[in-house]
Order: structure tokens, then sequence, then C-alpha cells
């Protein structure tokens, strides 16, 4: 009995393993650095990321939406959880921070974006993201259904606000390698620049030195050359040689891998990479298509994702049939003023919007009659009612 149980070892904070390193967010990499959140978030190429796309999906305006029996969607645009999601969260979060964190969470936390909804007689109050640990969640190992815990407390799935990665991994917990190595690399950089670890140039005297010739020439050499006092010219004797140091071919690759590094931690969270500054192939033509590859492939999944969790957790189970939470993309996909003219102009005169459509994707108000659909380039309108003709004959035809 005794073999058996010595072959188990205990685990305990002094010596963690893997697992539970992974517990607290800290795993090691293969490069010997302990990637947290905190931790990568100080690697700006993630910092970067991150804010990109969690700012990019809160700048949207939030739009509650009453679904139809035929599945058309009208804007409710005095629902009371427009006040929580636009307004206040809570009485010490906006909604803009709210959304933003939420965000944030996800794409930082393998266990997603977790929220706390406060009802009050079945009513949505507030909307509370406690400090991450806070709220817990479990699955089901057959069925995957998450049953959810505050601080140890079992509270109903109902009032949670879970926001899901990809895989069940945050984007930045998969990426832990590729951080890690541009953690490393940042630094080399910093020890080698920072602390002078390489020397700007040589001195070579080929008659030699003693030891206290070197001294005298090293202090001297220092006082006039290191003391932040640049721009002297540079006096040498004894047939000193000043030899300047350049950067190799090594040192090249040094400055390819950190590039490299930039474009890696964009791939894992699918923005391009000139949205994040990494600008050596971004060019007038591409950054377009570029942009739009952002909305389309890495944007618009999050958006789903993000109004899939809010009705599911705003709503009971009896009111997701009838109203739904839309973020509105035209912000993202509107272009400069005289392309979205000539597109607005366009839809008008083949009749596919009326006036007072193409106004509100400007922001401005209807007029009366703009409910027309009609080409105003030809004139061929085609009035709802015929409106009397008007002549100066009289009724009986006479002038």
């Amino acid at each position: 009995m005794f073999k058996i149980l010595s072959k188990f070892t205990r685990k305990s904070l002094s010596e963690p393993d893997d697992a539970l390193l992974s517990l607290f967010g800290a795993v090691p990499t293969v490069s010997g650095v302990t990637v947290t959140a905190a931790s990568a978030l100080r690697v700006p190429a993630v910092a970067s990321a991150v804010r990109l796309i969690s700012e990019a999906v809160a700048d949207l305006d939030v739009l509650v939406k009453r679904v139809g029996t035929d599945g058309a969607e009208t804007e409710e645009k005095s629902h009371p959880l427009l006040g929580i999601l636009r307004g206040e969260a809570n009485d010490w979060t906006d909604g803009f921070t709210f959304i933003r964190d939420l965000m944030i969470d996800a794409l930082t936390r393998d266990e997603g974006g977790l929220a706390y909804v406060n009802r009050v007689n079945g009513r949505v109050v507030e909307v509370i993201r406690y400090a991450p640990g806070a709220i817990s969640v479990d699955y089901d190992p057959l069925t995957l259904e998450p049953t959810y815990r505050l601080q140890g407390a079992p509270i109903p799935s109902q009032n949670v606000v879970h926001l899901r990665s990809p895989f069940g991994r945050a984007p930045l917990s998969l990426a832990r390698e590729a951080i890690a190595l541009a953690t490393v690399l940042e630094r080399h950089g910093s020890k080698l620049f920072g602390n002078g670890a390489r020397p700007s140039g040589l001195l070579k005297f080929p008659k030699g030195m003693g030891e206290e010739a070197v001294k005298r020439a090293r202090e001297g050499w220092r006082q006039t050359h290191e003391n932040g006092d640049t721009g002297r010219t540079a006096i040498l004797y004894d047939d000193a040689d000043f030899v300047p140091l350049t950067f190799n071919s090594v040192d090249a690759q040094y400055l390819e891998l950190r590039t490299f590094q930039i474009v890696e931690i964009a791939r894992a969270f699918r923005v391009p990479p000139s949205m994040i500054y990494e600008l050596s192939r971004a060019t007038w033509s591409n950054a377009e298509q570029m942009n739009l590859e952002f909305l389309t492939y890495c944007l618009d999944p999050w958006i789903k994702a993000m109004e899939g969790a809010l009705r599911r957790a705003l709503f009971m189970a009896d009111e997701r049939a009838k109203y739904a939470i839309r973020f509105d993309r035209d912000d993202l996909t509107r272009a400069d003023l005289a392309t979205r003219s000539m597109a607005i102009n366009s839809l008008i005169a083949s009749r596919v919007l009326n006036p007072n459509e193409g106004r509100e994707w400007l922001g401005l108000d209807p007029y009366e009659g703009g409910d027309e659909y009609a080409n105003p380039n030809t004139g061929s309108s085609q009035p709802n009612e015929a409106s009397p003709i008007k002549s100066d004959e009289g009724e009986d035809g006479t002038e």
C-alpha cells in the first residue's frame, strides 16, 4: 500500500506544475518566459490588437430591434435596455466601457468575458463586470452546459453575460509562444542598447599598452566622449586607431525577427498588420481591402457573438423571439462623403432607396414626400394619388 501511494506526488504553490500555473494564467513557454494577460499586454503589438478590436466593437451604436413574425426587424428607439447599453451599465461604468472591457476579457482570458445581470422584479436594472476570477464557470462533461458561481455562490445562467472565445481559448492564450518570443527579442534589444552591451567602436593600439596606460586612456576617452557632451573632436595618441562598429547581417536578421513577430501576433488576433502599425507592406491600394477583411473576418464574428451573448442574458426566454440586439455596422463601412453621396444617389435613382432612407444614412431628418420611390434624374415620378389638373377653363369648358 505504501508503494502505491509513493507513486503520487503532492502539488503545492512552492513547486507548481504546468496545470497549476495555467490555473493562475501563468503558463511557461518554450523560451522560458511566463506569459500572463498582464505581461502580454506590455508587448505593444498585443496591446494594439486588443485595443483595436475591443474599441471598434464598443464604438458601434447599439440597437434594440423588435422581430416580427415574418422575421423583419424594426428599431425600438425607447426600449429600457438602451439606457444600460448606451448610457450607464451601472452607477460606475458607462455602456462604452462595459462593452469594451467585456471584449478585452474575451480576447485575453480563456474563460471569456463574464458579467452579472442584476434584475429587480424581472427587470434589468444594471449589468456588472466583476474583477476577473470573481465569476467562475464549469461545464457539464457531456452536454457542455455551463454553470456559474459568483464568489463561490451559484447564480442562474440567465443572469450571466458570457462572451466566449473560439476553441474555448482566448487568442492571447493561443499565441503565448509568439508573444513570449516577441518579449525575448524586446528584452534582448533593451539590454543590448540600454546597458551599453554593444560598444560603439574600438580603440586599437598597435604598440601595446600596460595596465596603467590602458586605465588612463580609457578614463580620458570616457571623460571626453561619454559624458553626454557629444560632438567633440577625438584626439588619439601612440598610433591609436578608432574602429566604429556597424550592424551586420545578424543584426539585420534580429530586426526582421522583430517585424515577423508583429505579423505573427496580428495573425493570431486576425487583424491586418497595417492596423497595428506594421506598414512595411501597406500601400494605398491594399489598405482599404485590408480594412474590409478586418470587418469581415475578424470584427463581424466577434460582433455576432456579442449580440448573441447580450440577447441571451438581457432578455428572458419568452422575450428572445420578440427582440434582438444589433450593433450598427454602418460606421465601419462608411466611406468618405463624396463616395457615400454617389452611392446614395445611385440607389435612389434605381429606386432601391427613397430619399428619406438615404437621408437616414446621413443622419438627417426625413421630409414630407421623401418616402416616394422615384428617379429624380428623369422626373419619372409616379405619385400614389393622382392630383387634379388645374386649367383656366371652367367646369363647363368655357373660359
